[in-house]
């Protein structure tokens, strides 16, 4: 199956450091363009088109993106947000080569018995708990697969597990990822509820880490983009 082409075209961006926030009141999101070893390519876009864009792509689809007059075959290196408010302030590209093998992050689903979406383990009120989102992959940009999927079919009793050298793998995709981690288990649910009961649950109260981002606000945050930007 054909991968579906996502573009995306973006500004040249003359404004760096603390003056990038003006950037996001504005809606749009500064961002930057790593090209082969070249200087960095500063840019931006509006916010919601690159959060739609990202949703799409994430960090494994090939991305059409043109700035200042060219146009790059992209991938999504990192996307940082803005952790009180989870608003997207920053995203780094990387322009890939059609002929070299790149490194992504592709997610996990299952694939369920035609007709079902649900385990045979699931039916029979067991639960399996996701052990691993997505798997580190080598492969050409126009073979990396949007997902990588593994046999629910397999999880049908307490102690089930499906690990990573059980997923069905695309022709001329690398799986990187250890071969024997854990990608789905069946759990009895009273011993998973036990399980949690005895590991004390989670806090409503904020960390230390957490009351400190309160305090500080948005001023961390720009300081940390600041370096980053310059």
């Amino acid at each position: 199956m054909a991968q579906e082409t996502i573009s995306l075209t973006l500004e040249p961006r003359t404004i760096t450091g603390k003056a990038v926030k003006h950037l996001r009141k504005a809606g749009k999101v500064p961002a930057v363009i790593h090209d082969h070893g070249r200087p960095s390519i500063n840019v931006e876009g509006d916010k919601l088109t690159i959060q739609r864009i990202y949703q799409q792509a994430g960090k494994h689809h090939p991305i059409v993106l043109t700035a200042g007059g060219k146009t790059y075959t992209a991938m999504i290196k990192t996307v940082e947000f803005e952790p009180r408010k989870n608003q997207l302030n920053h995203v780094v590209f990387n322009a890939v080569a059609a002929d070299q093998k790149v490194e992504a992050e592709v997610p996990v689903e299952p694939q369920y018995p035609e007709g079902t979406e649900a385990s045979p383990a699931e039916k029979s009120g067991l639960i399996v708990l996701n052990n691993l989102e997505a798997v580190e992959v080598e492969a050409l940009p126009k073979d990396l697969p949007d997902v990588i999927y593994y046999d629910a079919e397999k999880l049908a009793e307490i102690g089930d597990h499906i690990s990573v050298s059980d997923l069905i793998v695309p022709p001329d995709v690398i799986i990187k990822t250890e071969a024997g981690h854990a990608v789905a288990t069946v759990y009895e649910p009273s011993a998973l509820a036990a399980a949690n009961e005895s590991a004390g649950g989670t806090s409503e109260e904020e960390t230390p880490a957490e009351e400190a981002e309160t305090e500080l606000g948005d001023n961390a945050t720009e300081a940390t983009q600041e370096a980053k930007e310059q």
